[in-house]
């Protein structure tokens, strides 16, 4: 589980803006960007080719 800390510090690499946890907690979604970084091991991935488009 991600701490509430690490939460408010990420930031979505492409835009810099912020990011929310799914509802799930298993990633991190921009909505400006409409991508979702996967959280794997406890770890989120914020890489932007590793990204998946959303479509909300």
């Amino acid at each position: 589980m991600i701490s509430k800390e690490l939460l408010d510090i990420l930031a979505c690499p492409k835009c810099k803006g912020d990011v929310k946890l799914t509802e799930k907690k298993d990633g991190l979604i921009c909505d400006k960007c409409k991508l979702l970084y996967e959280i794997r091991d406890d770890i989120p991935v914020m890489l932007i080719d590793e990204a998946k488009k959303i479509d909300s």
